[in-house]
């Protein structure tokens, strides 16, 4: 899964980066004018992979993990075709966005964005990325009627459903509203996927605080779909991320901070994917798998091996909730009748343990 850094000039985006990766890049309040992309992957924490570890102790754990592309070169005016083609890639190749918007007064900030106005901000963004996608279906349209004037072997039918999709984004758009806010099925949404569109991804919009953190809420009302809301100390979140040990546990108990927002914000971001994680245990690994939510039982199989889902005959399930309320014996599960046998149709729940039974 990757997830781009995106947030307009000044706004922290390499702080953010930072603070979720546990780099140590530079930070500037003067752009270079290059297009550099950072990139860094990331484990997703979770306490239930902790736990099953602890109570196994197998020879190695996994976890999910989220990709972060730090992506520069954003402004104002990208929508009026100032988008260049390595930085509209790497747009178009993300799976979501973190959109990075600075709410904190630094004079070091240059003019025009030295006055701090995140409602501002976030509007200039999300309108640049509405308008490249009007110009992307307002071009589809073109080439749709086109094909259909040209006759020949074009599809018809098929020619009119896309055509009414089209149709339905792009009166969405001019309305103002994020394509994430129309109700697409997942044919349609799998019928526009190579189209790059931009407000059709997920988004996490991170108000980058000073000192004092601010409940974003009170900054912004952003009711959309697919789309959240936080805010972040970056700076400090990415001095957090420097340290280990008693050092960190210091500096946590020094700024009173009960978990650090950078592991909510990864662990939102693997949540706003709309996906999830089912486990597998024993002595030689404790591990977690990424399906997406409604994935079936021979679908997960397939995620651990293409021979297991192939021969798939029946799975072990075991809820995470069941397993730990038997103190991590799986013998007790059993014998409470917790665990359960189930076939082709099971719809996987998030935190299932997961033995396939398989025969190739």
């Amino acid at each position: 899964m990757q997830l781009g850094i995106i947030g307009l000039p000044n706004s922290g985006k390499t702080t953010v980066f930072n603070a979720l990766t546990g780099s140590n890049h530079e930070t500037s309040a003067v752009s270079s004018g290059k297009l550099e992309i950072l990139t860094a992957t990331v484990n997703v924490p979770d306490q239930r992979v902790d736990q099953l570890s602890a109570i196994y102790k197998p020879k190695k754990t996994t976890y999910t993990s989220v990709t972060y592309n730090d992506i520069g070169g954003l402004d104002k005016g990208i929508g009026q075709g100032a988008l260049s083609g390595q930085l509209r890639n790497a747009l178009a190749t993300s799976d979501g966005f973190l959109h990075v918007v600075r709410a904190f007064v630094d004079d070091k900030v240059p003019h025009p964005y030295n006055t701090v106005d995140p409602v501002r901000d976030v509007e200039t963004l999300d309108g640049e990325f509405l308008l490249v996608d009007l110009l992307t279906v307002e071009k589809r349209l073109e080439r749709l009627q086109e094909e259909l004037k040209k006759g020949g072997k074009v599809d018809k039918r098929a020619n009119e459903i896309e055509t009414d999709v089209m149709q339905r984004m792009k009166a969405c758009l001019e309305d103002g509203n994020p394509l994430r806010d129309l109700d697409l099925t997942e044919e349609e949404k799998k019928m526009v996927r190579g189209y790059g569109l931009l407000s059709l991804k997920p988004v996490i919009i991170i108000f980058n605080m000073g000192e004092k953190l601010q409940d974003p809420n009170e900054i912004i009302t952003y009711d959309h779909q697919q789309a959240m809301i936080f805010g972040l100390q970056a700076q400090i979140e990415a001095e957090i991320a420097q340290l280990t040990g008693e050092d960190k546990e210091m500096f946590l108990e020094e700024y009173n901070i009960e978990e650090p927002g950078a592991a909510r914000i990864i662990q939102a971001s693997y949540h706003l994917m709309h996906i999830q994680s089912f486990f597998t245990v024993g002595p030689d690994e404790v591990r977690a798998w990424t399906i997406p939510v409604g994935a079936t039982a021979p679908q997960a199989a397939g995620v651990i091996h293409s021979d297991l889902q192939r021969g798939f005959i029946r799975a072990e399930v075991v809820a995470y909730d069941d397993f730990m309320a038997a103190n991590g014996d799986m013998n007790a599960v059993k014998a409470a009748g917790k665990m359960r046998m189930e076939g082709k149709e099971y719809i996987v729940k998030n935190g299932d343990i997961l033995n396939i039974r398989f025969n190739v």
